[in-house]
């Protein structure tokens, strides 16, 4: 009984207590299991597939040190040509910018045939269809912060809101 009630509250600190990077911190939703942090990530967090899909998604907070990982624009780019569309061309890509809590967020939205899995070391022929990706970059002021949510589309559809809950929960660290 008492190590189930110890259980139960440690469950409850680490979904309480927000994670952070770069003077920045975080909530992940609930029910994306915190995996830890990782050599160039912040946070690696595991999403269950949706109904129908096999695979999991995966969220990635990425932060590199002040003024490294590159620029929002060379970053969007890139992941933009990790998707490719039916005609093998690079997918369309929804991109926007807002404020959220004094922090500067951009966002892309794009959808493929993705080639972007297992880093810089993978096959270079290691795609698979029908993926998204919803990623952000938030500007900390210890440096940008990167956000990658990637996995097959009706997880990650199924997943847009409670990504949207993350975006919302970045907040300056006091």
């Amino acid at each position: 009984m008492l190590r189930s009630i110890l259980v139960a509250v440690v469950a409850l600190a680490v979904t309480v207590y927000a994670e952070s990077a770069a003077g920045v911190r975080w909530t992940a939703p609930d029910g994306w299991v915190n995996e830890g942090s990782r050599p160039m990530r912040a946070a690696t967090y595991r999403i269950a597939p949706a109904a129908g899909d096999k695979a999991s998604a995966e969220c990635g907070v990425y932060f590199f040190g002040p003024g490294q990982g590159g620029t929002v624009d060379a970053n969007l780019e890139r992941w933009k040509g990790q998707f490719k569309d039916s005609n093998g061309k690079v997918a369309a890509a929804q991109i926007a910018k807002r404020t959220v809590h004094g922090l500067t967020i951009t966002t892309i939205d794009t959808a493929g045939e993705y080639s972007g899995m297992g880093g810089p070391m993978a096959a270079s022929s290691s795609t698979v269809q029908g993926y998204r990706l919803l990623g952000a970059i938030v500007a900390g002021s210890g440096g940008n912060i990167f956000v990658k949510l990637t996995g097959p589309a009706k997880t990650i559809a199924a997943n847009q809101q409670k990504f949207e809950q993350l975006l919302a929960s970045f907040q300056p660290d006091k």
